[in-house]
């Protein structure tokens, strides 16, 4: 029997709250362990669903992993095995991130085609045109990426979109290749910073981190490092979203502030008092919160991950709003959820628009993914009676100790069967 959230609107948010290290960070870094033979420490290790599911992808691939609190120790032998099969890597998109170590250190991979969040096409083109650059041979076979290299060289690589998880997969087979690599147009995002940090550390010579140029110096082999994750911006900004919607205050901490610049800036323009924080920042929203308009884009823009909850807040707001979804083509799934609930939007292509109403109304409603989860929990805070959320499963891969959290928050929530 699947659990579902019982959330009880009309409480407004107040207190502190930590968050972890970043689910988008922590998985790439466990792929990354198998670059050198060893054993990996990684630190400030998130309380979600996907690191042990990612740990289950590690031990497959002959690893020895063990989850103590939020340490995860991840011993990697001489020869790992080169097949991530399918009931392994079926679960969670970022299993595909073994691609890149794998054709670095065995040279040959097959790892079976990811699942994860339903929230658009996400195809492996420009992982695999990459490989191609670097000397690999890369086919999609009976459903699985094939790759096999019998060396690989450096290169320049332009990607033609900034791509999270080909970044990474181009940077962790560079790592190990023969000369110098560029990658333009690279991703900027924190978590890839984070990657090219524990590379270093690892003995990789990696240049440009947060930049869109990467240039890598390829070294015969790595060692095996202690790291920390960074603090988790996606979760971090959720809290903040929160305290706006609920007109509450809310101090965040745990995360740099400054990766999410742009985020506080639009919470500040809908009328929330903002104050930036070493490790963190507070969120106060005296009044109904101001219409503003959002456009996702890779960093530094604002995040697609936070999608949802603009449009959450965006349904409470006094004006209307214009939401432009520009990475993920079918995150708008979430509108008709929030159309139960009450919320005057409607979507054309690219663009939704969403007039603000006082009060939502409570509904039972489903997520499709684990940032539209979070996103409607977010708006039965606002509804008038109770919001059934199903399908939270989705919710638990992304967000650590949620419902204990929110409810420590002074937030109406329960997690029954």
């Amino acid at each position: 029997m699947s659990e579902r959230f019982l959330v009880t609107g009309g409480s407004r948010l107040s207190g502190d709250v930590s968050v972890g290290g970043a689910k988008n960070s922590v998985l790439k870094l466990m792929a990354a362990a198998l670059l050198a033979e060893g054993t990996t420490t990684i630190a400030n290790c998130p309380d979600i669903l996907d690191v042990p599911l990612m740990a289950d992808v590690l031990r497959g691939l002959g690893c020895e992993v063990e989850l103590v609190e939020d340490t995860v120790r991840i011993t990697t032998p001489a020869e790992p095995k080169y097949h991530a099969d399918f009931a392994a890597v079926r679960q969670f998109r970022a299993s595909v991130c073994v691609l890149g170590p794998l054709v670095a250190r065995c040279r040959r991979a097959v790892v079976a085609l990811p699942g994860g969040d339903a929230i658009g096409s996400r195809p492996l083109d420009m992982h695999q045109s990459g490989l191609r650059l670097l000397g690999a041979h890369s086919e999609i076979e009976h459903g699985c990426v094939v790759a096999t290299a019998e060396k690989l060289h450096g290169a320049t690589i332009r990607l033609a979109f900034p791509s999270v998880g080909a970044t990474e997969n181009i940077l962790m087979a560079a790592v190990l290749a023969e000369g110098e690599t560029v990658i333009d147009n690279a991703a900027r995002e924190p978590d890839i910073a984070d990657l090219c940090a524990m590379l270093n550390k690892m003995g990789a010579k990696v240049a440009g981190a947060g930049s869109s140029t990467l240039t890598i110096r390829g070294v015969e082999r790595l060692h095996p490092t202690d790291h920390r994750v960074i603090g988790d911006r996606i979760v971090a900004a959720t809290w903040g979203i929160a305290a706006s919607m609920t007109r509450g205050d809310v101090t965040v901490r745990g995360v740099n502030p400054k990766h999410l610049s742009l985020v506080l800036t639009k919470l500040g323009a809908a009328g929330a008092e903002v104050e930036l924080l070493p490790d963190g920042f507070r969120v106060a929203q005296p009044e109904r919160p101001t219409a503003v308009n959002f456009a996702t884009l890779p960093f530094p823009g604002f995040p697609t991950d936070l999608q949802p909850m603009a449009i959450g807040l965006a349904s409470v707001a006094n004006g209307t709003s214009m939401i432009t979804e520009n990475v993920f083509e079918a995150r708008f799934r979430f509108v008709e959820e929030m159309i139960r609930l009450g919320a005057d939007a409607r979507t054309d292509g690219h663009h939704a628009v969403v007039r603000g109403v006082p009060r939502l109304s409570s509904a039972p409603v489903w997520s499709s993914d684990i940032r539209a989860g979070a996103g409607l929990v977010l708006a039965g805070l606002v509804a008038d009676g109770t919001t059934e959320v199903h399908d939270v499963f989705h919710i638990d891969r992304g967000y650590p100790r949620f419902v204990e959290q929110l409810q420590a928050l002074g937030g109406d929530i329960e997690r029954v069967q």
